[in-house]
């Protein structure tokens, strides 16, 4: 069997740390040919770590040794070099978001269409053993229809004082754009990709400007942190579906927190422990799952579902036009608060 030529752009944390050695677990049907990053003294120092043969020092040259690319740069870059790539005839996976703006998703999408290369996006919560399980429970209607969806994205204190996590210019924005994005796209995969009609949506900031830091991730400067640490929104989606919607990289509470639950009119679930809420014989029953939350396990299953893709042995379970929908809900959040208005998705909205 012929193997997927893989190559990486950007040679970070997220490639080192989950990409590569997923990969790596799967050499029967992939081998990393080529890898290339803006530092390139890295791109060389990962190739000789992970024995990856070719080191680029421009990413356009690396198209022409591979199938198919894995994007792991900052998110400016994630529509410029997914585009090129596509239009050169290699297939991608970019890291999440899909891209800072909705536009740049469109023309992503367009690139995609017209080059016939596949294109997805790394939103892994999906391919989590408890997201799997969830969607079966709401696709065999265990729920009914969906009505009210509650989902939190929580770290205490934990900003990251490392790479460009806080460039708003790099990254597009701050806790929303990096984690909160995750469990948006987890809720609305579950919910069947309904269309979002209006956002209305508050950013803040003021913990990460004050001079008195407490930060668990690593130390940052309070005088140029120009992104968002916490952001609440309320989202309405088609079918009177609405979201509420809480994320945070420095929050004051007691611990970490993941929450997403969905009530539905026939019962409900929540994801972080798996639970399963229905009335039966006139009570409310509850049933639960010991299931695997692992990124890591969810990563691997990710790369086998990518490169299965671009081999032709399965279909995409991250769709490029549900990954857009998630941009832009984070773009009419980041609208909504500079504002102070919701914003309209649909001109039928009211």
């Amino acid at each position: 069997m012929n193997k997927l030529k893989m190559g990486i752009i950007g040679a970070g944390g997220i490639a080192q740390q989950r990409h590569i050695p997923a990969y790596l677990n799967i050499k029967e049907k992939v081998e990393i040919t080529a890898v290339h990053d803006r530092n390139h003294d890295r791109a060389i120092e990962v190739a000789e770590r992970f024995e990856i043969p070719h080191v680029f020092k421009n990413y356009n040259a690396l198209f022409t040794e591979v199938d198919a690319v894995t994007i792991c740069t900052p998110n400016k870059f994630h529509a410029e070099i997914a585009i090129a790539a596509m239009e050169a005839g290699v297939h991608v996976l970019c890291e999440k978001p899909m891209a800072i703006t909705t536009e740049e998703c469109e023309a992503m999408i367009e690139a995609s269409q017209k080059s016939n290369k596949l294109l997805s996006i790394a939103y892994h919560y999906r391919f989590t053993e408890a997201g799997q399980v969830a969607k079966q429970a709401v696709k065999a209607d265990e729920i009914g229809a969906p009505l009210v969806t509650r989902a939190q994205a929580m770290r205490r204190r934990k900003v990251p004082g490392w790479g460009v996590f806080t460039n708003k210019d790099l990254q597009g924005g701050g806790s929303l754009i990096d984690y909160g994005c995750h469990l948006l796209d987890l809720s609305m995969w579950l919910l069947g990709d309904p269309e979002p009609v209006e956002v209305m949506g508050t950013t803040y900031n003021t913990l990460s400007r004050s001079p008195n830091q407490v930060n668990d991730w690593g130390a940052f400067d309070h005088e140029t942190f120009e992104v968002d640490d916490h952001v609440s929104a309320y989202i309405k989606f088609e079918n009177d579906i609405s979201l509420q919607f809480e994320c945070s990289w420095a929050a004051n509470i007691k611990e970490d927190a993941q929450h997403l639950s969905i009530s539905g009119a026939a019962g409900g679930l929540n994801v972080y422990p798996y639970e399963l809420y229905q009335s039966r014989h006139g009570k409310m029953m509850t049933t639960t799952a010991e299931l695997d939350y692992s990124e890591e396990n969810a990563g691997l299953r990710q790369a086998q579902n990518f490169v299965e893709s671009c081999l032709g042995e399965t279909a995409l379970l991250v769709k490029p036009e549900q990954a857009r929908n998630v941009t832009k809900i984070i773009e009419a959040i980041y609208a909504s608060s500079e504002k102070g208005t919701s914003v309209k998705l649909r001109s039928d909205s009211i």
